[in-house]
């Protein structure tokens, strides 16, 4: 796809966005509150649900390029903000758990769903529970994934318990953290011991997105570390990945966010009408989206990116 061409299937129609937090929602055994953004289209009904995860140090405000895309083209979009980003000393005992508990927030946000509902303005009874994707970027691509049925190896080499959701039904992975073991780089095997996934029950129809420039200090490896997912797991159907992003994939934490790199509301774009697509064909609303967009892009005569599928 071009700067200038859509890649969503079609799908231009927008809506009116509302945007509501913090909601908290209590969790008593994780020692404070789970706080919660939800932004959501102000018309429609049956609307699915993207429950999002942030990556490190970031918050539920944070990916508005994204979120706020996807609310004003007929989604729920959730964003709880992990304990990450309130800096937990190293000797706090959650410290150690904190890849486990980021999962919990996703599914504690899932089984919370009413109650968010509830919560918003103009939203009960509109939204599709039987419709539900989740999606994040980086470290929250792991959390995302454990929901779609990756697992963490631990020290002794076994695999966690599966921690996958089945109210899940599909997944956008962006920049989700590849292999671990040998492949981790002395800062993520002391620091992010975690990032040692089991990808073989990651069975969840899942899109992973990558950028051919990002280069990790996570890992001994280059780019393509950010698409074992794609390699390993049964569920990773398709790969998008961008030709020259770097991790921040042009932008889609948003304004707020100084890390970004490699800036272009082109690529950005891109990511942005490729993983709707895919979300509204994933989750049974047209069929032809996902197709249409993999089609685009493979005609654009400058392409910013290619998609690989299985």
């Amino acid at each position: 796809m071009s700067g200038t061409t859509s890649a969503d299937g079609g799908n231009a129609l927008t809506a009116s966005v509302i945007s509501v937090s913090p909601i908290a929602l209590p969790a008593p055994d994780r020692g404070q509150d789970v706080q919660v953004r939800v932004t959501a289209p102000t018309t429609g009904h049956n609307l699915p649900v993207v429950v999002f995860s942030h990556g490190m140090t970031l918050t539920m405000d944070d990916y508005a390029p994204l979120v706020g895309f996807w609310a004003a083209r007929g989604f729920v979009v959730i964003q709880p903000t992990h304990l990450d980003s309130l800096g937990l000393a190293p000797d706090d005992p959650r410290t150690p758990l904190i890849w486990r508990i980021r999962t919990d927030d996703l599914t504690h946000v899932l089984d919370q769903l009413d109650t968010l509902e509830a919560a918003v303005p103009g939203l009960a009874g509109r939204i599709d529970h039987d419709r539900i994707a989740v999606a994040g970027h980086s470290w929250g691509a792991q959390t995302a994934s454990t929901l779609a049925g990756a697992r963490v190896v631990g020290a002794d080499g076994t695999p966690s318990e599966s921690m996958a959701d089945p109210r899940v039904s599909a997944a956008v992975l962006l920049c989700l953290p590849g292999a671990g073991g040998a492949d981790l780089s002395p800062l993520a095997t002391q620091y992010f011991p975690f990032m040692n996934p089991d990808f073989a029950e990651l069975k969840a129809p899942s899109l992973m997105v990558a950028g051919d420039a990002d280069q990790s200090p996570l890992t001994v490896r280059g780019p393509d570390w950010f698409t074992d997912g794609y390699r390993l797991s049964p569920g990773a159907t398709d790969l998008l990945t961008l030709f020259g992003a770097e991790h921040g994939l042009g932008g889609i934490q948003g304004a707020n966010d100084t890390r970004t790199t490699d800036e272009s509301p082109e690529r950005v774009a891109l990511v942005q009408h490729a993983t709707l697509a895919y979300l509204r064909t994933a989750l049974g609303l047209d069929n032809d989206a996902w197709p249409t967009a993999c089609r685009t892009l493979a005609a654009a005569a400058d392409p910013l990116g290619s998609i690989d599928s299985k």
